[in-house]
């Protein structure tokens, strides 16, 4: 595939740590937010880490999670050729074992996060290390991302009500017993809308389990879910302390949303009828003088705005990030 596999994802990592910068892992359910980022990322010559979970799966292949890994796949690959960037993909929060084995027999992903982070330790540890070893089984060429404590929030229908913070002497026993490539951590950040004045984040702490795990021979990348209200500071501050992936997903839904909403809100006479005219939708207004005007109701005009708009933002989250003119790829 024309997308980047797992061992050229380890050296974005690797060049990652080295030079102090994270990579913004973006979540995707469709090809306008996708197409958005590509765009965002190739702008400033930045990688890209395109993330689906299960549910986006489903969503892509109606209600198939495997068909909608296909197209999601297939559309990815298509579409990567055009930018010279790396352009990778990864499987967010993923729990369901068979789902797991399917992507490894395909070798579709650049890598898969193992979440069991919701199960007492030596049950996550035991999980974890399963997925670690589907590598090897499938002969796969997928990094395994996997996850210890508790993010408060709900993510892909996974729900913690209270944060459970990361401790480093476990988290070096973690992922020595495991083998994960890289290691999600709890340091206050919150899945869903959140807002980071109200956050209590631990930045001392992400440098704290990094500090733990290179005492311990292990240059493990370190990874931040639940981002999308931590401000621009505060996401540099982490950075400081081996965070080189970093989760995004709130942020894009509501700009897709805001973006269409804002742009029908704006051309509401030429979608919607004026005052007095019956909402006859079903004979398409047949029995009215008034029209709606298809140069603002065709999906593909609000579709390049969002596009447009997620390109913005994603540029931008790269410039926070340090991403932006580190590609490898050309």
């Amino acid at each position: 595939m024309s997308f980047y596999d797992g061992s050229e994802l380890a050296t974005v990592y690797d060049d990652a740590l080295e030079e102090g910068f994270g990579l913004i892992a973006s979540n995707i359910a469709e090809p306008n937010t996708m197409i958005g980022l590509m765009e965002g990322a190739a702008r400033n010559d930045s990688d890209l880490l395109l993330q689906a979970s299960a549910g986006a799966c489903r969503f892509a292949g109606n209600g198939d999670a495997k068909a909608g890994l296909k197209a999601l796949g297939g559309y990815i690959d298509a579409l990567a050729e055009g930018f010279d960037i790396g352009v990778f993909l990864n499987m967010d929060h993923q729990t369901d074992m068979d789902f797991i084995e399917y992507q490894m027999e395909t070798d579709i992903p650049s890598s898969v996060m193992i979440d069991a982070s919701h199960e007492p330790f030596e049950e996550n540890v035991a999980e974890s290390k399963k997925v670690v070893e589907m590598v090897d089984e499938y002969d796969a060429d997928i990094l395994i991302e996997a996850e210890l404590g508790q993010i408060k929030g709900v993510e892909d229908e996974i729900a913690v009500e209270d944060a459970f913070y990361t401790d480093p002497e476990q988290a070096v026993e973690f992922v020595d017993r495991t083998g994960c490539d890289l290691l999600a951590i709890s340091v206050g950040t919150q899945h869903g809308v959140a807002k980071g004045k109200d956050l209590e984040l631990r930045p001392d702490l992400a440098g704290d389990i990094r500090q733990a795990l290179r005492d311990h021979g292990l240059d493990t990348p370190l990874v931040l879910h639940g981002s999308s209200g931590v401000q621009p500071d505060q996401l540099q501050e982490m950075l400081q302390h081996g965070i080189c992936k970093v989760n995004k997903d709130t942020r894009y839904q509501y700009e897709y949303t805001r973006t269409a909403f804002d742009y029908y809100d704006e051309h509401r006479d030429a979608i919607f009828p004026p005052e007095g005219v019956p909402d006859s939708r079903d004979t398409f207004f047949n029995d009215t003088d008034w029209s709606p005007n298809k140069d603002h109701f065709d999906p593909r005009v609000t579709g390049r705005e969002i596009r447009e708009r997620i390109a913005d933002v994603h540029a931008d989250l790269t410039e926070v990030s340090g991403s932006a003119g580190n590609s490898k790829f050309d």
